[in-house]
């Protein structure tokens, strides 16, 4: 807990429960056991909601493990023809040795195959994905891509020179029906 809610536990909280705790011990009344009842259990259900709270919005934290896997265009960020034809015509795989394969396809059939590398580096508490391509590589893999977290799962974006921005996220290619 914070600095505020020590404060109040020591200044308000502690002498009030000792307060009534000697009120009721000396006159026995039963509404005075209640009151002392409802303000503990009110502390410790605030507690209770902070941390599910606190567990509930937390970003996840990533490993270099947490990247490998199959990407597919994020779909459901922006809908329309472009993100239908980007998800039929780009995909990618991190593969468990540090390799990765960028794909141009023509729905399932692969027409290209872009390698590099990955590695990762952790400046904070979650890892960021580093690639490394062959050259001459596509063009959406000019840069890194920025990582997305919520506090279920994450997406990748990459920076286009044609598209701008284009959003990964992990998942096999299916076709659209």
């Amino acid at each position: 807990m914070g600095f505020g809610f020590n404060l109040f536990f020591i200044f308000v909280l502690v002498p009030l429960t000792g307060f009534l705790l000697i009120a009721w011990l000396l006159s026995r009344k039963i509404i005075v056991g209640k009151i002392l009842v409802i303000i503990w259990l009110g502390i410790f259900g605030l507690m209770l909601f902070s941390g599910i709270v606190q567990w509930l919005t937390a970003k996840t934290e990533l490993d270099k493990d947490d990247y490998y896997g199959e990407y597919v265009i994020k779909r459901d960020y922006f809908k329309g023809k472009q993100t239908d034809w980007q998800y039929n015509h780009f995909r990618f795989e991190i593969t468990k040795n540090d390799s990765i394969f960028f794909y141009v396809t023509d729905e399932e059939k692969i027409l290209k195959n872009y390698r590099g590398r990955i590695r990762t580096t952790k400046p904070y508490s979650s890892a960021r994905l580093i690639i490394e391509m062959e050259q001459p590589t596509h063009h959406i893999l000019k840069s890194n891509p920025t990582t997305y977290r919520s506090a279920w799962d994450f997406y990748l974006v990459f920076n286009s020179d044609k598209f701008y921005n284009v959003f990964f996220e992990k998942g096999k290619w299916k076709p659209i029906n």
